[in-house]
């Protein structure tokens, strides 16, 4: 899991850092060490601490994935690597420090280091296991394989919840009587519908087909499940208490599948996302209140649940433009709809009815520029008669699109209009870039199909 197991040794060295860094802190704070030192000596001991962190990580992180799901084995590695980091801190305190060093100093924060290190790697852990338990924030996966690799894969998945699986069992590839598995290749769309699965591992060698491959490809682009392979022959050993990085395979990649292009796109969100609420939804927000309040009966805020990353559900906001009813969950608005009122009317020519949604993209459920949610009716409907349909729930849906921009928005009333959005929204997701979205953006703005009201 080459890419996973990246991500995680840079969010390991992360909370390395941000743990010896307050060690620091605290040795400082209690000591008078701190006065006896200049601003370039004080300056010399981060720099020193900091480097021998990251040197340490670099000789001990090959291995980052457990094959035993208990705290002891992580309180092994804990050990081991506090070693290395007082052996690598001592050589290189040569280099980098007066000859006057505090050796005692030195000690005293990479013991506070050490328990911090301890503390709170069991909470994480013990959090982890927690979430994992309720549910929250995991991928549910499949493995076709009930060979040696599927079950070396399936004990990584449990045992390491920092990569974000939670097993569900395994698909058999032949039809066969075999009690581990929840059924054969043929019941797969059932079972992931009944499951809910977000991932399908392959590590049977049977799918090298190419055939084989684009069949089970299609298959799981129309249910929107992400697919990796993982091949057979794969160096092993279930006895090592740890294993490197293992290959898998992306047959769906986008741009967005990568740990970087992510974070600069969450990074952006929050920042344009906070910029608004408090620059202009906050005396926006008095003023539309009122306005709707004037105008009808009902709630400001029209909430309601769609489909959104990895076909998640969650509750998206709007101000309320239409008179409240009991088929607002089943019946799109169409022009000229009676149940708009004379405000919903403004506040959905002029998209100020979305600017809730800001609100969802600052708690990550979507983001600003990303494929339109649609009502869960919709999905359902649509995800039958559209191919590709939920594969623009592999990325978080947005509050303006690359199809809204280009005059595919508003009333669904004919086949051919959904199926030209999705086709807009899989350009968008297959060819992503951060230039892109600010692109997208400004024409949402200024240009002549500035107008979502994508219902």
């Amino acid at each position: 899991m080459n890419t996973s197991e990246t991500d995680l040794k840079f969010l390991y060295l992360s909370f390395d850092l941000i743990i010896l860094n307050i060690a620091i802190a605290i040795v400082f704070a209690l000591t008078s060490f701190i006065n006896e030192l200049s601003i370039h000596e004080v300056s010399l001991y981060l720099l020193h601490a900091n480097l021998t962190g990251v040197i340490t990580y670099s000789l001990s992180s090959r291995r980052n994935l457990y094959l035993h799901d208990d705290f002891l084995n992580r309180v092994k590695r804990i050990n081991r690597r506090i070693f290395i980091f007082i052996a690598v801190s001592f050589i290189s305190a040569q280099i980098f420090l007066p000859r006057t060093f505090s050796r005692t100093f030195i000690l005293e924060y990479i013991a506070v280091y050490y328990v911090g290190k301890l503390i709170f790697y069991y909470f994480l852990y013990k959090y982890l296991k927690y979430r994992r338990a309720k549910g929250n924030f995991v991928h549910k996966v499949f493995i076709i394989g009930l060979n040696e690799m599927g079950r070396f894969l399936r004990d990584l998945l449990n045992n390491n919840p920092m990569l974000g699986y939670e097993f569900m069992g395994y698909i058999s590839e032949k039809q066969d009587d075999n009690k581990e598995a929840l059924g054969q290749i043929d019941d797969l769309t059932k079972l992931v519908n009944q499951h809910q699965i977000d991932i399908l591992f392959v590590t049977v060698s049977a799918y090298n087909d190419l055939n084989k491959t684009k069949e089970l490809l299609g298959v799981c682009n129309k249910l929107g499940v992400r697919l990796r392979f993982v091949p057979e022959n794969q160096y092993c050993r279930r006895n090592l208490e740890s294993v490197g990085s293992l290959i898998v395979i992306n047959p769906q990649e986008i741009p967005l599948d990568d740990l970087n292009s992510r974070f600069v796109k969450r990074l952006f969100d929050i920042f344009f996302s906070s910029f608004v609420i408090l620059f202009v939804f906050s005396w926006l927000f008095p003023i539309i209140c009122l306005l709707i309040k004037l105008s009808s009966k009902g709630p400001v805020f029209f909430v309601q649940k769609r489909t959104g990353i990895n076909n998640k559900t969650f509750k998206c906001l709007k101000f309320r433009s239409m008179c409240v009813s009991e088929d607002a969950d089943e019946k799109q608005a169409t022009k000229g709809d009676y149940r708009i009122t004379s405000i919903g009317r403004f506040l959905r020519k002029s998209n100020l009815d979305e600017f809730p949604q800001f609100f969802n993209v600052l708690l990550g459920q979507m983001s600003i520029v990303g494929p339109r949610p649609h009502m869960l009716k919709h999905t359902d409907q649509y995800s039958e008669l559209i191919d590709h349909y939920k594969v623009r729930h592999y990325v978080k849906p947005g509050i303006t699109g690359w199809a809204q921009v280009n005059g595919y928005r508003g009333e669904t009333d004919v086949l051919w209009k959904m199926e030209k959005r999705v086709e807009y929204d899989m350009i968008y997701l297959e060819n992503w870039t951060f230039m892109w979205d600010l692109r997208i953006i400004l024409m949402t703005v200024f240009g002549k199909n500035a107008h979502l009201n994508a219902f």
